[in-house]
């Protein structure tokens, strides 16, 4: 079974940032897929970041419109890792952020974090 664990949430002012952490564990195979998505209350789920086509090309990242320029999604293979650095924080970023795995080639399995709370005061 596989874990993700969260971690680099707390609370930050406009303009700051914050760096977070997800690690992979347990029976993890064929990463192809590694991100982070965002809720606020009484919303959906939405994109934040994203590395996808891990297996076929090395992954290709992709960003949500409102988070361009400012958010960068990495990851480090060795540790079944992915981070999200977030810069210049703003209010609207403030939510639950959740790390996101697609593992496995035949019949891929998704995987979700527990989530962890960014606020951002103004």
């Amino acid at each position: 079974q596989v874990q993700l664990v969260e971690s680099g949430g707390g609370l930050v002012q406009t303009g700051g940032s914050l760096r977070l952490s997800c690690a992979a564990s347990g029976s993890v195979f064929s990463i192809n897929a590694m991100g982070w998505y965002r809720q606020t209350p009484g919303k959906q789920r939405e994109l934040v970041a994203t590395i996808t086509n891990i297996i076929t090309n090395g992954g290709s990242t992709n960003y949500a419109d409102s988070v361009k320029g400012r958010f960068t999604i990495s990851r480090d293979s060795s540790k079944n890792t992915v981070y999200l650095q977030m810069n210049s924080l703003r209010p609207e970023d403030a939510a639950v952020y959740y790390c996101y795995l697609r593992h496995g080639v035949l019949a891929p399995l998704e995987v979700w974090g527990q989530g962890t709370l960014v606020t951002v005061s103004s």
